[in-house]
């Protein structure tokens, strides 16, 4: 992976993340940020056939999956989950998503400790919000102690953002140092094995960019 940009080294294992690398430009309550149901894609067709096919490839056949930062929709395929868990920041947009069996809303930042039992997922989910999350490492911890053994979580994200919400170190990067950042949260969590990532664009230039980084807890 090419190096990132403003003085980053997310490419080593034992990086030392200060609290300015997740600072925001907006500072305000992130409730009233999320507020407004914001029912909108934020990747194009070709994109989330690409992530759904993913998802297809690799969550457990009756897998209880964890969406986590979840909305109104989970870019699952259509398959037999035996529960699909919904965690976000907006009501009406959880409701909306015909894929979950059940729905819990929760800021992240301001409390990291999910609301699960130990061992109550194989799959956990975080799609295209990751780089919005202030406390990356003590998230990550808690999923991995959620997930069974061997259970799998994917991130997934491409060039969107909401800038102003996006965490600092995140926006001084580029698409490579963003892998190598979700890796490193995945490492210095201490609860999953060595990551793997891939380039899903479908169409690199004509079509939104995906990449994805996944682990198994151990």
């Amino acid at each position: 992976m090419t190096g990132p940009r403003a003085g980053f080294d997310v490419s080593a294992q034992e990086l030392k993340f200060l609290p300015e690398h997740f600072s925001r430009s907006d500072a305000d309550d992130d409730a009233v940020f999320y507020a407004p149901d914001r029912m909108v894609y934020h990747l194009d067709d070709p994109a989330r056939s690409a992530l759904r096919t993913f998802y297809r490839n690799v969550l457990p056949e009756n897998a209880r999956v964890l969406d986590l930062m979840s909305s109104w929709v989970s870019h699952l395929p259509d398959e037999s989950y035996t529960a699909v868990t919904g965690l976000g920041m907006n009501r009406a947009e959880l409701d909306a998503n015909p894929q979950l069996s059940a729905r819990f809303v929760q800021n992240l930042n301001s409390d990291p400790k999910l609301p699960f039992e130990d061992d109550s997922f194989e799959a956990c989910l975080i799609a295209l919000s990751v780089q919005y999350l202030t406390q990356p490492l003590e998230v990550f911890a808690e999923i991995g102690r959620v997930l069974a053994t061997d259970g799998v979580c994917v991130v997934s994200f491409s060039n969107r953002c909401f800038p102003t919400k996006a965490v600092a170190i995140w926006r001084a990067l580029d698409d490579s140092g963003h892998t190598g950042l979700v890796t490193t949260y995945f490492r210095q969590s201490g609860m999953f094995t060595e990551p793997g990532y891939d380039d899903l664009s479908p169409a690199p230039g004509r079509s939104d960019p995906l990449f994805v980084v996944y682990a198994k807890a151990c």
